[in-house]
């Protein structure tokens, strides 16, 4: 397998983007891509396209990519749609990047886009459903019931859902709601610890132009907001938003080409799913298993991880992700939000885009956002949210929920490239 270099990233701003269509932020998105890289469409020799959710709205169910890209003069070379709920930009970037490192190209591209917002809020809700296995939805969501059940948390009386999933909310967020009493019965781990998490991102976000909010939240403010299903409250939670993401990745022998490239190199590209494991068999979880594979195949460990930006379409997500991924001892994920350590100036500054939870999470282009955050860090380029000095990124991307953990997920490491 040949080296495989980023040269070029690009998004929309995540959003309510109530006037465009899924081809409008398409065309953003590839257009920035293609400036920042100095390329044209006639360089780009394959492309792969990440959606879920069009065909749900609007029944284009089918040749996503091939609809989205032709009026952009994309046609003639292979695009291949991809859908893998929530890890689907991240899955549709490890496939370019293993149809140049294994030299079926020499330039591919992946582009991710979603919109989810609806005047029926129902409506987009319910498109959630489809993360799981619509055909035994009852018997999954029994299996967490079970776990509850068994959990000697107690729920506070003004903090119980009275909802059902689907209909206020997504169902997902009950599923990491589950999760998380989990966690808490188990560790210790405190309502409080979330919402620093939550305020950490929020605070992020305020840095960075491409976010759906840019607000600073205090613990305070995030611990008193509306309640979605305890103990995750709004601010705790992803938006429902649009947008589109993009990147280009080429060889060694291509990038000698480029007039002016700032590439980053991609270390590891990771693609997994996952397995039977019962709750509290966590040195079995995804986030565990891929990551180890993609720190030996990158020759790095956690330790020396500089940023990263881990799917958070709950602050519990990113709790979980801190642990499985080493950053911190199984356990420890909330103390070590506390610690300052995930904060810009921490010693692992994570989410500094803002996160899912801030930057906002278009399922199909969410990804691909995560990538152009870490590509934009490690050329130095982000403004008042930089990681001085960073060299090596990591991005954790989750998708779907069967059994108790995500049914598919992708995780990067990047490197810096000095030029």
């Amino acid at each position: 397998m040949r080296d495989v270099y980023i040269v070029g990233a690009g998004m929309t701003r995540f959003a309510k983007h109530i006037d465009k269509t899924e081809k409008d932020l398409t065309a953003e998105a590839v257009k920035a891509t293609l400036h920042d890289a100095q390329l044209q469409v006639g360089d780009i020799q394959a492309v792969w396209f990440s959606n879920s959710m069009w065909g749900y709205f609007t029944d284009q169910h089918c040749i996503k990519g091939q609809v989205a890209l032709r009026p952009l003069g994309f046609q003639g070379l292979p695009i291949v749609n991809v859908e893998n709920a929530c890890a689907g930009a991240s899955t549709a970037l490890h496939s370019a990047w293993m149809a140049v490192a294994s030299e079926y190209c020499d330039c591919a591209m992946a582009v991710g886009v979603e919109k989810l917002y609806s005047p029926d809020k129902e409506k987009t809700f319910r498109a959630y459903w489809a993360g799981v296995d619509v055909s035994d939805i009852k018997r999954h969501f029994a299996a967490w019931r079970k776990v509850l059940d068994g959990l000697t948390l107690e729920v506070p009386e003004d903090q119980k859902e009275t909802e059902e999933a689907g209909k206020t909310r997504s169902a997902f967020m009950d599923v990491y709601a589950g999760w998380c009493r989990w966690h808490m019965a188990t560790y210790g781990t405190t309502q409080r610890q979330l919402a620093v998490i939550a305020s950490k991102n929020h605070f992020h976000s305020t840095m960075n132009p491409y976010a759906q909010f840019q607000k600073d939240m205090s613990v305070e403010e995030i611990l008193a907001a509306r309640l979605v299903v305890y103990p995750l409250t709004v601010p705790m939670c992803a938006p429902v938003g649009d947008g589109a993401a993009c990147a280009v990745v080429c060889s060694e022998s291509f990038l000698k080409k480029l007039s002016s490239p700032r590439p980053v190199k991609i270390l590891a590209s990771v693609l997994g799913s996952g397995t039977n494991r019962a709750i509290h068999e966590e040195e079995k979880d995804i986030a565990v298993r891929l990551s180890q594979q993609a720190y030996d195949m990158a020759g790095v460990g956690p330790e020396d991880i500089d940023v990263a930006e881990v799917h958070d379409a709950t602050a519990f997500g990113e709790l979980h992700q801190t642990e499985a991924l080493g950053f911190c001892p199984r356990g420890e994920g909330g103390p070590f939000a506390e610690s300052g350590a995930t904060k810009l100036g921490g010693r692992l500054p994570i989410n500094t885009s803002g996160g899912l939870e801030s930057r906002g999470h278009p399922v199909g282009a969410s990804g691909l956002g995560q990538i152009f955050e870490l590509v934009t860090q490690l050329r130095h380029e982000a403004g008042d949210r930089q990681v001085g000095g960073c060299r090596i990124a990591l991005a954790e991307n989750g998708g779907g929920n069967i059994g108790f953990e995500e049914a598919s997920m992708c995780i990067h490491i990047l490197e810096r490239v000095n030029t």
